[in-house]
């Protein structure tokens, strides 16, 4: 009954498993396939991709790490959680408490101090506006309807409608995000219902499709006994096969590297000859190369002695080219490389045998192998009755374990919760909806907010820019203008009334959703979550290992939450993740180790003689020494390295040439610039014609020094080895071959009985891994944590304080643009007055004010305050 309580209470939460198409497989020889434990496909995967979105998911984070770059505070929580607070009225004043108290303050300090600042945000922005408010009622902070003209009004202007403009953007940009997150959160909550119908539909596929999978496991036994049967009945063929493979462990390797040295030494004759050729070539070449640089020189020389070349333009040039003429030179040189011609005539006499052919017949005659042994084994046979009968009572066995599981039982205990399940969800998931949708409309209410104000800014700059006049003064300023000052005052209005309702609504959604990012979601990513939650005694004060105590009773049973959501995100089976050996063990059910020594001692020696067979003969052998001392190992490869990294010349003849022909346009025009330019071409051909091919030579000759330099080296150790190794490999084919026949013998008798050794492997891993798998255990987890609560809550919200919250705070830089810039654009009741020709403002004394002036004093016509005038 507990191994039904435990495979029941773990198998509820099952939502889904992924179906991987699995590759195409081809078992290795003695390797049975019984291919894959059948499982259906599911549709539900426990990931999820937020699309565009994500890049605002990203920036929030990266602002919670700088509120809070502590790392999860383990030792914290645990200490918190072990430690028992309220028990006592002085429980709160302890040291330890209050240290524990002190240690979390610290961690959430960022937190902290970001709430302090939204809650001062709150109390000073309504009482700051109240005091603005009385203070413009009292013709103060902006309040007097006049404007003092200055002479960089137009720039002031301008600057405080770009700085609103901007903050304005920013204030735009937060509320779209705000809005993209409140829709986002909503389409997924609308969207998880399909989720959930998802993982039920998959529950149902993984109930019906358990009982498939034993019925399948127990049908492979035949398949096993089948495979057993045909080897026994072929075990001539088949253990010869076996007595070649292992021989060949030894003897391959050695026909190898003497097939490999007979193409290396075809190889080298082949570098000999590129290196004769090469050095020929490149002997002939540089001397024609020397040659024809010194032509060049000479005419060049005999062109720069030109009169031409005399004049105060051209002078200096000359010179240059005159004393760069010394570059022109090769560089390699060739003639006094040894020559190969000797160890080149050696190598043709060792190629006069063919070793290649040698080593192939070695090959062949170590193929004949098994046509040697089949001959041999016919006394084998005898133990096949009884090895049958061993085969049947390890069927047998494997029959009733099957039996012993009480799978049925189990599956109609899910069946009937599952319906309960479902037709629960269904019920509760309109109320989800329902009151999702509350929240959305006052999430949808506060960016209306905050749109409104932006409304009004927008408007202001709109009118303000559009009908502003500057030919205009003050006191005669358009509608449209005026229109525009007041659309600006009346967006510092709305922010006012609405800032500090916004930032209640950010402060409360910042400490919220931060804290469950960092001390939830961060944590569950990286599994830390999990090891607090396995710390001994923490979540039971009497128990070790929660989660053994709470499914078996015993808590000594090291199963953590940790160990379990990782097996299960393996897809591993509820065998193997809850550790169930410890209720009923498979090992005690699947044991046939009492068959395996019995079937070994009825095994008869075998003697078999295969020195027949002949790997390498004493010519072969004669013919890899020769090669050994062929000489090619006293080539002196440091003197064709050192010719062969230099250059072919000293200089690159087409830089020269591009030099020369600079030089030559620096020159008055004329027969001198002409000639040099031609010599310049000149140049260019012999780099093309003679330096291109000699480079090329080089190259080969590189090439082949540096193939015989490492063939040479160590060249009699090299041979030396690999005669040994065909000795040794000859050897044991002579004196060795029965002993090894009698171990491959036993080894294929271990493989018959190994067939069924692999069946109940399989069994157990099938058991263990494959049967009522547990990955939708973890994909529950991940849905509700990682999907739901983190990436579709979580993420939604931070993104949603984050937007509104930048909206909020920016409305304080675009309330003093917004008061600043309305001066500019709201029509005046007076204005200043300047002098003509100073340009300064005249004091009047007749009014006792600077600058200030009335319509009926100085014929300003205002039609807006002319009767107010008239009265005072």
């Amino acid at each position: 009954m507990a191994v039904e309580l435990c495979l029941l209470l773990l198998l509820l939460f099952c939502g889904s498993t992924v179906s991987e198409v699995q590759p195409i497989y081809k078992p290795p020889p003695g390797t049975l396939d019984f291919g894959f434990v059948p499982a259906k496909t599911y549709d539900t995967g426990a990931y999820h991709e937020p699309g565009p979105i994500g890049i605002l998911f990203k920036i929030v984070h990266a602002f919670l790490y700088l509120v809070q770059p502590n790392p999860f505070p383990q030792d914290l929580i645990r200490k918190v959680a072990q430690q028992k607070f309220g028990n006592t009225q002085g429980d709160y004043q302890k040291p330890e408490n209050v240290v524990l108290t002190l240690q979390a303050i610290y961690y959430e300090i960022g937190f902290i101090v970001s709430a302090a600042l939204g809650l001062l945000f709150i109390l000073l922005l309504p009482l700051v506006g109240l005091c603005f408010c009385m203070c413009r009622c009292c013709d103060n902070c902006g309040g007097e309807m006049h404007q003092r003209q200055k002479k960089n009004a137009d720039c002031q202007r301008s600057c405080f409608a770009t700085f609103l403009f901007v903050a304005s953007l920013i204030i735009s940009i937060g509320v779209l995000c705000a809005y993209a997150a409140n829709q986002h959160l909503t389409s997924q909550v609308r969207g998880a219902k399909k989720l959930v119908n998802s993982n039920f539909k998959d529950l149902k596929v993984f109930l019906n499709d358990t009982p498939a999978q034993i019925d399948y496991l127990v049908s492979q036994y035949n398949t096993t006994k089948d495979k057993a049967l045909s080897d026994l009945n072929n075990v001539g063929p088949l253990l010869g096969s076996r007595v070649q493979e292992q021989l060949g462990k030894e003897v391959r390797p050695a026909l190898d590297a003497a097939l490999t040295m007979a193409g290396a030494i075809r190889e080298t004759k082949e570098a000999l000859e590129n290196v004769s050729v090469s050095v020929e070539v490149l002997q002939e070449g540089t001397e024609r190369l020397h040659a024809n640089l010194t032509d060049v020189k000479m005419h060049l020389s005999n062109t720069l002695n030109d009169s031409a070349c005399s004049a105060a333009q051209a002078a200096s040039t000359c010179n240059i080219i005159r004393n760069s003429l010394n570059q022109l030179n090769i560089n390699a040189n060739f003639s006094g490389l040894p020559g190969v011609s000797s160890q080149l005539a050696k190598v043709n006499d060792v190629l006069k045998i063919d070793l290649s052919s040698l080593v192939q017949k070695g090959y062949a005659a170590f193929n004949d192998t098994p046509d040697l042994v089949v001959n041999q084994t016919k006394n084998i046979l005898s133990a096949v009755p009884y090895i049958k009968n061993v085969l049947e009572s390890i069927g047998s066995n494997i029959s009733s374990f099957t039996k012993t599981l009480p799978v049925q039982k189990i599956l109609a205990d899910l069946t009937i919760y599952l319906t309960q399940s479902e037709a629960y969800v269904q019920d509760y998931f309109p109320v989800v909806e329902q009151y999702d949708f509350y929240r959305w409309l006052g999430c949808l209410i506060l960016c209306c907010m905050v749109v409104l104000i932006v409304v009004f800014y927008y408007l202001g700059l709109l009118c303000g820019t559009c009908g502003y006049d500057k030919h205009a003064s003050p006191t005669t300023r358009g509608c449209i203008s005026n229109t525009g000052g007041n659309f600006l005052m009346a967006g510092v209005g709305f922010s006012f009334l609405f800032s500090w309702v916004l930032m209640i609504v950010v402060v409360l959604t910042f400490v919220t959703g931060g804290n469950v990012e960092k001390l939830v979601c961060e944590p569950f990513e990286d599994k830390t979550l999990f090891k607090v939650l396995d710390t001994p005694y923490l979540l039971n004060q009497h128990w070790k290992n929660y989660l053994s105590g709470m499914l078996f009773k015993n808590p000594n049973i090291n199963l953590t939450f940790e160990k379990v959501y990782s097996d299960c995100k393996e897809n591993k089976g509820i065998y193997t993740s809850l550790h169930l050996e410890h209720l009923f063990n498979i090992n005690e059910f699947l044991n046939i180790s009492m068959y395996t020594e019995d079937v070994a001692l009825r095994i008869e020696h075998i003697q078999i003689n295969l020195s027949k067979i002949i790997l390498l003969d004493e010519i072969g052998k004669e013919n890899l020494l020769n090669f050994s001392s062929s000489g090619i190992d006293g080539i002196n490869f440091g003197a064709y390295l050192t010719e062969i990294n230099k250059s072919v010349t000293k200089v690159d003849l087409l830089s020269f040439a591009n030099d020369l022909e600079a030089r030559a346009d620096q020159l008055p025009k004329g027969a001198l610039e002409n000639a040099l330019k031609g010599h310049a071409n000149n140049i260019r051909m012999i780099h093309n014609q003679q330096v291109v091919p000699l480079e090329q030579a080089m190259s080969t000759l590189n090439q082949s020094i540096r193939l015989l330099k490492r063939t040479s080296s160590e060249l009699m150790v090299k041979v030396k080895n690999v005669i040994s190794a065909v000795n040794a490999a000859q050897l044991l084919i002579n004196n060795n071959a029965s002993l090894v026949i009698v171990q491959e013998t036993k080894k294929y008798m271990d493989t018959i009985v190994g067939y069924f050794e692999q069946y109940i492997d399989w069994v157990k891993e099938s058991i263990a891994m494959e049967v009522a798998a547990c990955k939708p255990i973890a994909n529950v987890i991940d849905t509700a944590v990682d999907i739901f609560l983190c990436s579709y809550v979580t993420d939604s919200v931070n993104t949603f304080w984050f937007g509104l919250g930048g909206s909020s705070i920016f409305l304080i830089p675009a309330i003093i643009f917004a008061v600043k810039l309305s001066k500019y654009y709201r029509r005046m009741d007076t204005e200043d007055v300047y002098d003509d020709v100073e340009t300064i403002p005249m004091k009047n004394t007749e009014n006792g004010n600077n600058g200030y002036h009335k319509e009926h004093l100085y014929g300003i016509h205002n039609p807006v305050i002319t009767s107010s005038v008239e009265q005072w």
